[in-house]
């Protein structure tokens, strides 16, 4: 695994530029396809961060899971979605994990990106140690650091939103940097924050409370994304990717604990969160709901950040999971 640099994910001022993963079929004893020989030498280039959305691919690679299906895949790792995002752009990158505002704002901005499938991270918000704050209806009122037009923010949105506050339900506190935003919580300059995974439990692990996240709520908010013109024309390798993928997420969810080496070896986690975290189930490779993709559109609009009206079709291409 090729590493690159620091955990983030995208800001919306910033054009995210995804291009295309590539594919797998799977083993003929795990997968929906049988496997075959790779057609291309040259790898799929996927863009990755240290992320729960991103084990599975990590896992596949350690495991021989990409080779096995027939794809060659290279994974990048990126510290930060800022340096990701310029990889893409610069066109080293055949595709990379996203969120959904980001793939929205490729769109309107005239890049041809497809959203091919959700994935399964971890977003939430922590309440301070101290501050009394049990569950996400106890937020009102309440100042929430968070990265403004992003994931993270939307995210916060979608959790109070889901518990019944109004978007102006709470105050929003600007702090970009993730490890400055978890220490201002946990010092209590802020009455909670807007965290991703790993930094989400190591914040509950230093005292924090965990007060809700995307997955309690069953919102879709990050996703892999690939050009157009990448699906077009490999699309089997992008199946067989898949394939891969989907492996590696059936031996994760049957075996979590076996992974909680990797957490720290592999995907970069902090060793103190190495017993305590939580491993989300992986979904086998869907599309994001609909009303999730809009969701994110009608978000976006509402804050004037979208340069044209979008609907969900302009961004979703299932093919490449039509046979999960």
């Amino acid at each position: 695994m090729h590493s690159a640099n620091k955990t983030g994910r995208s800001n919306l001022r910033i054009p995210v530029v995804a291009t295309a993963l590539a594919a797998a079929l799977a083993l003929a004893a795990t997968g929906p396809l049988a496997a075959a020989p790779a057609k291309r030498a040259e790898p799929i280039r996927l863009g990755i961060m240290p992320d729960a959305d991103s084990l599975p691919f990590m896992v596949a690679e350690a495991e021989g899971l990409f080779a096995a299906n027939g794809v060659s895949v290279e994974l990048v790792t990126f510290a930060n979605a800022q340096e990701r995002d310029a990889a893409i752009q610069a066109g080293r990158l055949d595709g990379a994990i996203s969120d959904l505002l980001a793939a929205a704002f490729l769109a309107a901005g005239g890049f041809d990106m497809r959203v091919t499938s959700a994935t399964d991270g971890r977003y939430g918000i922590a309440a301070a140690p101290g501050s009394g704050i049990a569950d996400a209806a106890g937020l009102a009122g309440k100042r929430i650091g968070l990265s403004t037009n992003t994931i993270i923010q939307y995210s916060v949105d979608a959790i109070t939103g889901a518990a019944g506050l109004p978007a102006s339900g709470y105050s929003s506190v600007a702090i970009p940097k993730m490890p400055v935003r978890m220490e201002m919580l946990l010092a209590g300059q802020v009455d909670a924050a807007g965290l991703p995974e790993p930094f989400l439990t190591t914040a509950v692990q230093r005292g924090a409370t965990l007060v809700g996240t995307t997955e309690q709520f069953h919102i879709d908010a990050a996703v892999i994304v690939f050009s157009k013109a990448v699906l077009d024309s490999r699309l089997d390798e992008v199946k067989r990717l898949y394939a891969a993928y989907a492996t590696a997420a059936k031996r994760i969810n049957t075996s979590p604990d076996s992974y909680r080496g990797f957490l720290v070896e592999k995907a970069r986690f902090p060793a103190e969160v190495k017993d305590a975290y939580r491993f989300v189930t992986y979904r086998a490779p869907t599309l994001p709901a609909v009303a999730h993709v809009q969701a994110a559109i009608s978000w976006l609009k509402a804050r004037g950040l979208l340069s044209k009206d979008l609907v969900p079709a302009d961004l979703l291409d299932g093919r490449a999971v039509a046979a999960w």
